[in-house]
Formats: structure tokens, sequence, C-alpha cells
């Protein structure tokens, strides 16, 4: 039962996530937002709303391990699973903003994250408010760059611009019950699974878990890259782990601060997500210039395999 739990609620949030950026893209639309803000704000934030409510309700429900080993365990598979099965299908093209903006930020968030939890072992409600401050200067450069270079919104769905108030209710109000009932199913089913097999929450949210929360981006990437379409924007993906930790971890403190009880997030998992996060910029430059070939692919991929192996044998 345990097991159908994980799967419903995985299935939930999937379905939840799609319906919440719909709704979340149409209402902006009505609201008059530009084309570009809706593209790097509102759908970055809709995407996270997955991640968002697990991590929310694991806290609440005081497993803190889950609230932390969800995000750190969604930004490896990000970079590992993600960017390593999409390059491996179809190689990318790296962008100049890449280096000179989202990967310096995304390094500066991944190692401010790992000295917050090393000096209390706990996010507290300030500390939660700094990563939401933070994420707002974040996306007021963001914008403001984007002003100044061509952006590419070919990700937004311009159909969505004519839709009717009712569907975006509608769209709004399933996208919010299926993600609140998927969370909750699959933190009540991984926490029983957990303890039916004798693991730790801890190896459960940085394996299934994050593996599910991360199966949207996946297999949009998967498919682009079968047809041969622009398979993944880098920056999306790496805008993506930026707000995993600043708005899941930032917005979850500050409603119940995280503890971090298992030791192993900080001296083992953290240290899997900076490294996936460094060795990008090797990967960019070596030996082939702004280009993720398909070896390139594997260099992430075997990693993330030998991760998830590690986490079940520890």
């Amino acid at each position: 039962m345990s097991i159908l739990f994980i799967l419903i609620g995985l299935a939930l949030l999937v379905v939840g996530g799609e319906f919440l950026v719909r709704s979340s893209v149409g209402l902006s639309f009505k609201l008059k937002l530009s084309k570009m803000v809706i593209g790097l704000t509102v759908v970055s934030f809709a995407t996270s709303a997955p991640e968002l409510l697990v991590s929310l309700q694991a806290a609440l429900n005081g497993f803190s391990d889950i609230s932390l080993g969800n995000v750190i365990g969604s930004n490896i598979a990000n970079l590992g699973l993600v960017l390593g099965i999409t390059a491996i299908i179809s190689p990318l093209v790296v962008d100049r903003d890449f280096y000179r903006f989202n990967w310096p930020v995304m390094m500066l968030f991944s190692i401010a994250l790992y000295f917050l939890l090393q000096s209390g072992g706990v996010l507290s409600r300030i500390e939660g408010i700094i990563l939401v401050v933070s994420l707002v200067v974040y996306l007021f450069f963001l914008i403001r760059r984007a002003k100044k270079v061509k952006v590419d919104m070919a990700d937004l769905d311009e159909t969505l611009e004519k839709t009717s108030n009712f569907k975006i209710i509608v769209w709004l109000l399933i996208g919010g019950v299926a993600l609140w009932g998927g969370a909750e199913l699959l933190v009540k089913g991984a926490v029983d699974v957990a303890g039916m097999m004798g693991i730790s929450e801890r190896v459960i949210s940085v394996t299934i878990i994050a593996i599910g929360t991360s199966v949207p981006e996946l297999a949009a990437s998967v498919i682009a890259a079968l047809k041969r379409e622009k398979a993944l924007s880098l920056g999306n993906l790496i805008g993506s782990n930026i707000f995993n930790i600043s708005s899941v971890l930032g917005i979850t403190a500050i409603i119940q601060p995280i503890n971090l009880v298992s030791e192993k997030l900080l001296s083992v998992d953290v240290f899997w997500m900076l490294g996936f996060a460094f060795i990008l910029i090797p990967l960019a430059f070596l030996p082939q210039r702004f280009i993720l070939s398909r070896y390139k692919g594997l260099i992430l991929f075997v990693p993330y395999v030998i991760f998830i192996g590690l986490a079940f044998l520890e």
C-alpha cells in the first residue's frame, strides 16, 4: 500500500504541477505581465511547486530530512539525471550567459546552503527570509539582464493568453488540490517504505522522492531531444536549482524551521550537489567549447548512478 501511495503521489504531483503552470501563465497574461517576466519568474515558481509542497508537508509533519533531502536530491538529479540523459540523446549548446551569470549564482546559493546548515544545524525563519530576499535580488538582476539580451521564450505556450477566467480558476483548483494530495501521499508512503526497508528517510528523499519531483523535467527533455527539437535550456535547469534552494527551502523554513537530522546530508549529499554543479564549468569548455556532447552527458550520468547506488548501500 505504501508503494501505491508513492506512485499515486508522484502522479498527482505531475498532474498538479502541469495544471498549476498552465493556470499561472494564463493568469499572468490576464494581469498584463510581459512574456519575458512570465517565462523567467512565473513558470519557474510554478515548476518548483511540487518540491515546495513535498518539503513543506514533510517539515510540518516533523520529517526534516525529507525536506532537505528532497531539494538536495532534486538539484543533483537535475544535473546528473536530466542534463546527463538529455545530452546523451542529443548534444546541447551552452550559451555564454551560463558561465557569466547563471552558474556563479547557482554555486553561490549552493555554497550558502552548506554554510547555513553547518552553522547551527537548522534553517531558521531568519535564514529562510534571507534566502527568499536573495531570490528576489536574483530575479531583479535576471530580468534586467534579460532586457539587454534576446530571451528565448520557446517554452512559453502563447495559446494560454486567450484562456478564459473560468478555465484558469478550474486549473488552479485542480493543480492546488492535486499538489496537496500528492505531497501528502508521497511523504506518507516514503516514510512507511523507509521504515519497512530499514533505510533512512534521508536516503528515500535524495533518491526516490528527488527523482519523482524531477520526472516532469526529465520527460519533457527526453521527448524534445528524441524529436531533435531544442531539448533543454541549460539556463532553465540552473534556474530550477536556484529556485529549489531559495524559494522551496526559504519559504518552508519561514513557515516551519528545518532541522538537520541526518549528518550525512551535510557531510555527503551536499558535496555531491556541489560536485555536480562545479563540474559543469570544465565540461562547458573542455575539450570542445560551449558544447555538452554525448560523452560529457555520460560523465554526468554515470556518477549519478554511483550516487544512487552508494546512497542505498549506506
